[in-house]
């Protein structure tokens, strides 16, 4: 589960934002996790809402005026209705002085109140596109992700089919490594997933009979990249093995898999010996781009076999 403390937001966005801590520090562990922010109505953020509390409450020098204008019964009433929404942090725009009721919220209901130069619409554009990154549905993933010409590749397969090795051909001939053994996704938009790396395997990939080599030292800064948007899967399968229909010469049809509810097409490649893979992959990722353009290779080929078929029968009446 994807989860963010406020004081862990605080010291993220401090310096973007001109961050500073006006009360509630007692408040700072509070959390935001993304089983709260999907499963619920509530946005993660917006503009002071008493109907439907955001988690996160931004106060502008509108909302400021609007409670300064409530008489103390209907103002006590919307403080009230604050404190049932379980909002984890209030943050006041443009500088404004928090009101003596924002303040005394924040005091009693151990709720952080912070404070930012910046407009609302500015702190909410940024705290939103944060939370989106670091709340985002994640997974793991056992394979190697690889920037192959530009495009985010998974090299998956059983062990020892030889993954790594193929992912050493490629690094050698000029792409990148992101991620070895262990791809954390991140599903960052609708249609698209985010591989990184852990921290701790960051620049490492393992080889059999070699043992664990830094890509980065051997290769340079070019050869490892901090994160990919991951577009195609390429799964090696032994030859001797496998779904029949997996393994067909001329697939009609594309492969895709599914994962967090996002498609991502599949190749299968059989691996047997003299077969150069790095390669293959490159070709693989080439023939995806083109049918990203709608130029599809065995579609075209088709089409061109049935001309040929239909002169012949024509010829022959």
């Amino acid at each position: 589960m994807s989860q963010i403390s406020i004081a862990q937001l605080f010291e993220d966005k401090k310096e973007k934002l001109k961050l500073s801590w006006v009360s509630g520090y007692e408040g700072n562990n509070k959390l935001l996790t993304d089983d709260s922010v999907l499963h619920n109505d509530k946005e993660a953020i917006g503009y002071l809402n008493f109907i439907q509390p955001d988690w996160i409450q931004v106060l502008n020098s509108d909302g400021i005026n609007y409670l300064n204008r409530l008489d103390p019964h209907t103002l006590e009433k919307k403080i009230n209705q604050l404190i049932q929404s379980n909002m984890v942090c209030i943050i006041i725009a443009d500088n404004a002085e928090a009101p003596k009721s924002i303040l005394a919220l924040s005091n009693d209901a151990n709720i952080p109140l912070l404070r930012s130069p910046y407009p609302s619409s500015e702190i909410i554009w940024v705290i939103r596109t944060y939370l989106s990154s670091v709340l985002a549905p994640s997974c793991i993933l056992h394979g190697v992700l690889l920037d192959v010409l530009g495009m985010g590749v998974l090299i998956t397969g059983e062990s020892g089919v030889g993954k790594s090795e193929l992912a050493l051909e490629l690094i050698s001939r000029g792409h990148g490594l992101v991620a070895d053994d262990i791809v954390e996704l991140r599903r960052i938009a609708p249609e698209t997933l985010e591989g990184r790396c852990p921290p701790m395997l960051r620049d490492y990939l393992e080889v059999r009979g070699l043992g664990i080599l830094n890509i980065r030292t051997i290769f340079g800064e070019t050869a490892v990249r901090r994160r990919k948007n991951m577009k195609l899967i390429v799964h090696l399968q032994n030859g001797v093995s496998g779904d029949q229909v997996a393994l067909e010469r001329l697939p009609l049809s594309n492969l895709n898999q599914n994962i967090m509810n996002v498609d991502i097409r599949k190749v299968i490649i059989p691996v047997a010996a003299g077969r150069n893979l790095a390669v293959l992959v490159e070709a693989a990722v080439r023939n995806y781009v083109l049918q990203l353009r709608g130029i599809d290779s065995t579609k075209d080929f088709i089409e061109r076999q049935e001309r040929e078929m239909d002169n012949s029968t024509e010829t022959k009446n």
